[in-house]
């Protein structure tokens, strides 16, 4: 099994939450796309189940002399969530950590500015919420944005993802509701594997479907 390209896996990604009755009919869910790969997946999504779009924007908090390995993660609401086990092991003390979460939670409010605009980011209190990627390895960066997802007051929050391997899936599904994943490849080697079209995403293109969504106000 393979995917065509981005709005492919949304098709597949969106038959299975259908097929699947994850979500009741009456409910109009709220699908976040994880810039900027997962917003074309989360559109095709949000359009077949009749949701709303929103993209969710957060980023990881980076290890002392380590940026790449996370320690945490921060939104653009200013919600942190740190893996205490690791800070404590690494030890990692606060000061840092709040240096780290000013200067990453800047960038992130500079992303979603550049994202939406004036806009404001849809409530994520009292909804179902779909969050997609366009597939994860590690899953460590989506794992702290499903957390902080789960903390909002969300009613229900599901990942959908196209592809990523099996052990990375079974720990996504222990922190939320429930992990759509067609493709679990034991073989895992990187995403872009298992797509034929893995094109980069512009930012342009990831605008102009917001603003699609949203009626172009």
């Amino acid at each position: 099994m393979r995917y065509r390209d981005r709005h492919d896996a949304g098709q597949r990604l969106a038959e299975a939450i259908d097929t699947g009755g994850l979500i009741g009919r009456d409910m109009r869910p709220l699908v976040l796309g994880i810039p900027r790969g997962g917003v074309p997946v989360a559109a095709v999504i949000a359009e077949r189940i009749k949701g709303d779009l929103d993209v969710l924007v957060a980023h990881k908090l980076g290890a002392p002399g380590s940026p790449e390995y996370a320690i945490g993660a921060v939104a653009e609401d200013g919600t942190v969530i740190l893996d205490d086990t690791i800070v404590e092991r690494l030890g990692i003390g606060a000061h840092y950590v709040e240096a780290e979460r000013r200067r990453q939670q800047a960038g992130v409010e500079r992303r979603a500015y550049e994202l939406r605009g004036n806009r404001a980011p849809m409530p994520l209190t009292g909804r179902v919420c779909i969050v997609v990627d366009d597939g994860v390895a590690t899953g460590s960066t989506l794992e702290v944005a499903l957390r902080l997802v789960s903390r909002s007051g969300a009613e229900q929050v599901i990942a959908a993802i196209p592809v990523g391997p099996p052990d990375t899936i079974r720990r996504l599904g222990a922190v939320i509701d429930a992990v759509v994943c067609p493709l679990q490849p034991t073989g895992f080697f990187a995403v872009g594997a298992w797509y034929d079209d893995f094109s980069q995403v512009s930012e342009a293109a990831v605008i102009e479907t917001l603003e699609r969504f949203r009626g172009g106000d």
